[in-house]
């Protein structure tokens, strides 16, 4: 049970140090996921492997980690999540429209390895202060993930970890096909990857 353990403690802990780390006044959800998928993706170029097991889709406004965006809407999500949303509401309606992180719950940085810990400090203060609508933009540029998904898969499709890499990546893709390939028959073994996120 280890397995679903951390890398669901992972997932928490990312999104505690991003609320603590980055502007609150800026950091609505839209911001929030696309900080998760840098951190997932940037991973997997170097690892090949993502540091939470979040799946990302290609919405409108670029990657969406589904599987939280639905616990958070019902609900659902771990309670040091849940804890750290500010429902936004519609003026006129009172529905709830979005959402803003914020919270006072310190993460447990002891679950990150050092170059886990090194990419989420290094995009807490690269992004600290970016607007959702900017972050949006750079998820947006052409031949990144988001971008050749829309365009070959279509809107709302799953974004393949392994758009991620390229010229750059410190991983070659055998490799990372072959980790990745592991790290998913080991979650599809114990129970752990949701087959409806």
């Amino acid at each position: 049970m280890e397995i679903i353990d951390k890398r669901k403690e992972k997932r928490i802990n990312a999104f505690l140090y991003f609320c603590r780390h980055t502007n609150e006044r800026v950091l609505f959800q839209t911001k929030m996921y696309k900080l998760l998928f840098f951190l997932d993706f940037m991973n997997f170029k170097e690892v090949g492997k993502p540091v939470t097991d979040l799946e990302y889709y290609a919405w409108d406004k670029g990657p969406v980690p589904k599987k939280l965006y639905n616990e958070i809407n019902k609900g659902t999500a771990p309670k040091e999540i849940l804890l750290s949303i500010i429902p936004i509401k519609d003026d006129e309606t009172g529905e709830r429209i979005g959402i803003k992180c914020k919270t006072n719950i310190k993460p447990n940085l002891k679950v990150f390895s050092r170059r886990e810990l090194k990419l989420l400090e290094d995009l807490a203060y690269i992004f600290k202060d970016a607007k959702s609508e900017e972050i949006v933009e750079i998820t947006h540029l052409k031949n990144e993930p988001w971008n050749k998904t829309k365009r070959t898969l279509g809107m709302y499709k799953l974004i393949d970890y392994t758009l991620a890499l390229d010229n750059d990546a410190k991983i070659d893709r055998e490799t990372a096909l072959e980790k990745y390939k592991r790290l998913l028959e080991t979650e599809a073994f114990f129970g752990v990857r949701d087959k409806n996120p």
